[in-house]
Protein backbone atom coordinates (compact mmCIF):
# COMPACT_ATOMS: atom_id res chain seq x y z
CA UNK A 1 0.00 0.00 0.00
CA UNK A 2 1.41 3.38 -0.98
CA UNK A 3 1.82 5.90 1.80
CA UNK A 4 -0.45 8.95 1.66
CA UNK A 5 0.90 12.40 1.97
CA UNK A 6 -0.94 15.06 3.94
CA UNK A 7 -1.97 16.99 0.82
CA UNK A 8 -4.32 14.23 -0.39
CA UNK A 9 -6.09 14.00 2.97
CA UNK A 10 -6.74 17.71 3.39
CA UNK A 11 -10.24 18.94 2.77
CA UNK A 12 -10.69 22.06 0.67
CA UNK A 13 -10.74 25.23 2.66
CA UNK A 14 -14.16 26.81 3.22
CA UNK A 15 -14.20 30.47 2.36
CA UNK A 16 -14.98 32.75 5.26
CA UNK A 17 -18.66 33.74 5.36
CA UNK A 18 -19.50 37.37 5.66
CA UNK A 19 -22.39 38.62 7.79
CA UNK A 20 -24.78 38.90 4.84
CA UNK A 21 -24.15 35.30 3.82
CA UNK A 22 -24.62 34.19 7.43
CA UNK A 23 -27.96 36.04 7.71
CA UNK A 24 -29.11 34.51 4.42
CA UNK A 25 -28.16 31.04 5.68
CA UNK A 26 -30.09 31.64 8.92
CA UNK A 27 -33.20 32.76 6.96
CA UNK A 28 -33.00 29.68 4.73
CA UNK A 29 -32.67 27.41 7.76
CA UNK A 30 -35.62 29.14 9.45
CA UNK A 31 -37.70 28.67 6.30
CA UNK A 32 -36.78 25.00 6.24
CA UNK A 33 -37.77 24.66 9.91
CA UNK A 34 -41.06 26.51 9.35
CA UNK A 35 -41.87 24.40 6.29
CA UNK A 36 -41.14 21.23 8.24
CA UNK A 37 -43.48 22.35 11.03
CA UNK A 38 -46.16 23.12 8.45
CA UNK A 39 -45.63 19.74 6.81
CA UNK A 40 -45.97 17.98 10.17
CA UNK A 41 -49.20 19.88 10.90
CA UNK A 42 -50.61 18.95 7.50
CA UNK A 43 -49.65 15.32 8.02
CA UNK A 44 -51.36 15.35 11.41
CA UNK A 45 -54.51 16.83 9.84
CA UNK A 46 -54.43 14.29 7.02
CA UNK A 47 -54.00 11.49 9.55
CA UNK A 48 -56.96 12.78 11.58
CA UNK A 49 -59.12 12.92 8.44
CA UNK A 50 -58.05 9.42 7.45
CA UNK A 51 -58.87 8.18 10.97
CA UNK A 52 -62.35 9.74 10.82
CA UNK A 53 -62.97 8.21 7.40
CA UNK A 54 -61.84 4.82 8.65
CA UNK A 55 -64.20 5.05 11.63
CA UNK A 56 -67.04 6.15 9.34
CA UNK A 57 -66.35 3.28 6.95
CA UNK A 58 -66.38 0.86 9.87
CA UNK A 59 -69.77 2.19 11.04
CA UNK A 60 -71.15 1.90 7.50
CA UNK A 61 -69.82 -1.66 7.23
CA UNK A 62 -71.41 -2.59 10.56
CA UNK A 63 -74.73 -1.10 9.44
CA UNK A 64 -74.55 -2.98 6.13
CA UNK A 65 -73.96 -6.23 8.01
CA UNK A 66 -76.97 -5.54 10.23
CA UNK A 67 -79.14 -4.89 7.17
CA UNK A 68 -77.92 -8.09 5.52
CA UNK A 69 -78.68 -10.09 8.65
CA UNK A 70 -82.17 -8.59 8.87
CA UNK A 71 -82.75 -9.36 5.18
CA UNK A 72 -81.65 -12.95 5.70
CA UNK A 73 -84.11 -13.25 8.59
CA UNK A 74 -86.94 -11.84 6.47
CA UNK A 75 -86.16 -14.20 3.60
CA UNK A 76 -86.04 -17.17 5.96
CA UNK A 77 -89.40 -16.15 7.43
CA UNK A 78 -90.88 -15.72 3.96
CA UNK A 79 -89.73 -19.19 2.94
CA UNK A 80 -91.28 -20.71 6.05
CA UNK A 81 -94.54 -18.87 5.44
CA UNK A 82 -94.54 -19.89 1.79
CA UNK A 83 -93.96 -23.53 2.71
CA UNK A 84 -97.15 -23.37 4.81
CA UNK A 85 -99.30 -21.13 2.61
CA UNK A 86 -98.56 -22.74 -0.77
CA UNK A 87 -99.87 -26.21 0.15
CA UNK A 88 -102.98 -24.64 1.68
CA UNK A 89 -103.64 -22.62 -1.49
CA UNK A 90 -103.06 -25.72 -3.62
CA UNK A 91 -105.55 -27.69 -1.53
CA UNK A 92 -108.11 -24.88 -1.75
CA UNK A 93 -107.74 -24.72 -5.55
CA UNK A 94 -108.14 -28.50 -5.80
CA UNK A 95 -111.22 -28.38 -3.55
CA UNK A 96 -112.73 -25.51 -5.56
CA UNK A 97 -112.03 -27.36 -8.80
CA UNK A 98 -113.65 -30.50 -7.40
CA UNK A 99 -116.70 -28.50 -6.35
CA UNK A 100 -117.04 -26.89 -9.79
CA UNK A 101 -116.56 -30.13 -11.72
CA UNK A 102 -118.78 -32.04 -9.31
CA UNK A 103 -121.66 -29.60 -10.07
CA UNK A 104 -121.00 -29.73 -13.82
CA UNK A 105 -120.99 -33.51 -13.86
CA UNK A 106 -124.32 -33.72 -11.94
Amino acid sequence: MAPHDDSTLRQPAVPHMNDQDFQHLVRVLEEIRDNQKLQLQQQAEAHAIAQKQSERNERIQDRAEQIQNKSAQLIAGSRKALSVILPIITLLILYLSWLLFHRVIR
